[in-house]
Parts: C-alpha cells; structure tokens; sequence
C-alpha cells in the first residue's frame, strides 16, 4: 500500500494539476522519497520491492514524460546498486533518500543554468514565439530580460488545454510585452519573428523533439521562413531508451478535453483524437541548450551515454517488465 501523499502525487500527476515535465520529474522523485521515507520494510528485499513498486505506479501516470521515468531510473538504479551491499534497510533508505534528493536539486540548478547560457543567444530588439509552458525556455526570456535586453514575445494558447496562458502570465509578470496568438496563426505572424523557443518533453538520440503538440508545425514554419529554432532542455529530458531503437510513445489525452458529451451527441457518430505531442525532425532545429552547455542536435547521443551511460536491451527490458501487483 502506497503512503497516502504519494497516492495524491500520482493522482495529481495524471490529471495534470502537476504539469510541465521538471515539475512532473521532481514531483515523482518527492512522491519516491516519501514512500522511501515511510516503507516499513523489515528487509532489503523488501524494502527494494516497496520502492521498485511505487516508482512503476509513478512511471504509469504519464507514459510520454521521459523526464520522469529517468527521474525513477536516477533513483531505482542507486538503489539497486546499493541492494549488493547493504547491510540493512536504514542503509540503503538513506542511500535512496539521497538520491531522491540529488534529483531534485539539480533539475533546479539546471534550469537556472540553461537560463544563463541560453540568454546568451537573444538579442535587444528580438521578437521571440514560444509555445506551451516550458520552465526552461521561460528561465532563458527571464533571464534575458533581467540583464536588460529588451524583446517580446508571442506566446501560443497552446490549445487544448491553454498552457500558453500560464507562459503569458508569467512573462507579463515579468514586465515582458506578450501577445497571445492563436495556435492556428503562427505562420502568419512568423514573418515578424527573429526566434523560436521552446521546451522539450523529451530528446531521442537523433536529436528529434517530442514537445507538444503543434511545436511541429511551428519549427516547419520557422524553417520555411528562415527562423532560428532553439530548445531549451535539461539532460534528464533526453531519452536513453532511443539509444537501442524504441520509440517514444504519444499519450493520447481524453477527448473532453476537446469536447463535451454534450456537443459530441449533437455532430453524431464521429471520432476524435487528442494527441498531447509531436515530433520535431532535427533538420527544423537549430541547437539544443542544456545546463551543460550549448549543442546540435546530433550530439544528442553524446549528452545521453555522458548522463545516462549505455543502455543495453536486457536491461531496458528489465526496467519495463516489472509486474504492478494490484494494491489492497
């Protein structure tokens, strides 16, 4: 039985009242930690069972998020390999602990690394067009801004859900001029803008973008328009299951996020389809910035053996099989 907090962590980060992938990542490596905390495990075995349980119950909320299983993986790995050696739970509850919280304080640091370097790269006088609500790419405006460059910025309302209107409020807040644009005029207002930049969900090792949905279409009309295209991304974006072939999954999100049952009942018999990301070609990318520094995307795969190491198919199959035994 999971504690009752991180019962409502998993349950605030699949209805998305927990949104944007850092935000995500911390949370679950927080709703890990606590159930670290308070296992009452009377064996390593045990214990090891306890967390391994809980991080899958975490990985099954938002399957598309590769910052959180690699949050879970930066844990359960520590764990793992302390299993070998430990010589009792209070041992090897502290080791995860730690690295619970070595998680979360770099993917603080991390943004406001990628801040000061991706600042770097915007200039006084620039229009910049972001989309959805990335921490990272408002961390590189903010920071911009607070060393007195002068720009603005269009936000999408990155429909459905309107993320766009958190970006647009907290850049407003920040004294940045925003304009709020429709998803569907981007490439109309795309003549009047100097930058694109973006978040990222996660980063396969060609360098390919999973963001969402609609950064496609928006890095396609940048690259028509000659528009530089940057994203702004922390290392644990970057998926290291696409070293050996797999492929990112596309979370599809309930269609009352498009419509009611209401409206539905009145067009008839139809299908909808709410796809909650895309992929971005890395041809339509120009760089990638990252706390450790400033890359194209087809140094993808060296960021991820750096941070991650190699992963090998038998172990991407061990992580995966775990069996979730129901909870009583």
């Amino acid at each position: 039985m999971l504690p009752a907090e991180t019962r409502r962590i998993v349950e605030d980060i699949r209805s998305m009242r927990i949104r944007g992938a850092g935000l995500i990542a911390r949370s679950a490596a927080q709703a890990l930690e606590i159930t670290i905390q308070e296992s009452k495990a009377k064996s390593v075995d045990e214990f090891v069972n306890e967390t391994t349980y809980a991080a899958h119950t975490l990985l099954q909320t938002r399957p598309t998020a590769v910052a959180l299983p690699n949050a879970m993986r930066y844990i359960i790995h520590r764990i793992d390999t302390a299993k070998k050696s430990a010589t009792s739970v209070e041992e090897i509850r502290t080791i995860g602990s730690n690295a619970a919280r070595e998680f979360i304080e770099n993917t603080k640091t991390a943004i406001q690394r990628i801040g000061e370097i991706g600042a770097r790269r915007i200039r006084d006088g620039d229009v910049l067009l972001t989309h959805c609500n990335s921490s990272a790419a408002l961390s590189v405006m903010q920071t911009a801004w607070g060393q007195g460059k002068r720009f603005e910025v269009f936000a999408t309302e990155t429909r459905p859900r309107f993320q766009g209107h958190l970006t647009a409020q907290v850049l407003a807040s920040a004294g940045i001029p925003v304009t709020i644009v429709l998803d569907d005029a981007v490439r109309y207002f795309m003549q009047d803008v100097d930058k694109v930049i973006v978040g990222a969900d996660a980063i396969t090792a060609n360098g390919a973008l999973v963001n969402k949905i609609g950064t496609s279409m928006i890095a396609l009309a940048a690259y028509e328009a000659r528009v530089k295209v940057f994203v702004a991304a922390e290392s644990y974006k970057f998926s290291p299951e696409t070293m050996i072939g797999e492929l990112v999954t596309i979370e599809e999100r309930d269609i009352s996020e498009v419509i009611t049952d209401t409206e539905l009942k009145k067009i008839g018999p139809i299908k909808v389809r709410n796809p909650s990301f895309d992929v971005t070609p890395p041809a339509y990318i120009d760089l990638i910035i990252t706390e450790r520094g400033i890359i194209p995307p087809v140094a993808a795969i060296i960021l991820i053996e750096e941070v991650f190491g190699v992963i090998t198919p038998e172990e991407l199959r061990e992580y995966q099989t775990y069996t979730l035994q129901e909870e009583t």
